[in-house]
Formats: structure tokens, C-alpha cells, sequence
């Protein structure tokens, strides 16, 4: 059970890194903090044992979903209003399923 929740501490770990890098691109500041904050906001659910392994992976492919979304978004150096909202509706339903995941009745032993 130990080595699970290691593997929990270096995603959500591997998650905040790339969260931060990304914040230093200067087009998209509010995706930015939202995926930096919801980043913290599973490792917390990790810390707390609110997360489940399984619930934890799923929530860390979404952030990478929204950070690829991202980069597409970038790739040809513009951000667009279109763009821009694809990626807060993405940042919202991503929002949403954190808050379910920690708080349903499912924990961590």
C-alpha cells in the first residue's frame, strides 16, 4: 500500500512541476493559476487520504489533458478568444470532478 502512495506523492509532485512551468508563459495567466491551484488542490486530497489511487490518477490525465489543450492552443502563437474559452470550460469540468472525487464517500485506508 506504501509503494501507492508513493506513486500518488511523485504524480501529484509531477503535476505541480509542469503546473509551474507553464505558469511562466505570459498568454493564458488565469489557465495558468487555475491549473497550478487545482494541482494543489489534488495533492491535498492526496495528503488528506480523500483521494483514492485510482481516483488521483484519474484526476492527474485530466490536468494533463487541459495542459495539452494548452499547448495547442499556443502552438502558433496565439491564444484566441475561442481557444481561450475551450480551455476555462475545460479548466471547469476539471474543477468539478476534484470537488466530487473528494468528496464522495470513497477514502483512502
Amino acid at each position: 500500500m506504501s509503494k501507492k502512495i508513493g506513486i500518488l506523492a511523485s504524480l501529484v509532485a509531477s503535476s505541480l512541476l509542469i503546473a509551474g512551468t507553464a505558469a511562466a508563459t505570459e498568454q493564458t495567466p488565469r489557465v495558468d493559476q487555475r491549473q497550478q491551484n487545482q494541482a494543489q488542490r489534488i495533492g491535498q486530497g492526496v495528503r488528506s487520504g480523500e483521494l483514492t489511487y485510482r481516483e488521483t490518477k484519474r484526476l492527474v490525465n485530466g490536468q494533463q489533458h487541459v495542459r495539452k489543450l494548452e499547448r495547442r492552443a499556443k502552438a502558433d502563437g496565439d491564444v484566441t478568444a475561442a481557444e481561450r474559452a475551450r480551455l476555462e470550460a475545460a479548466n471547469d469540468r476539471q474543477s468539478k470532478r476534484i470537488y466530487r472525487q473528494k468528496h464522495d464517500a470513497q477514502d483512502r485506508n
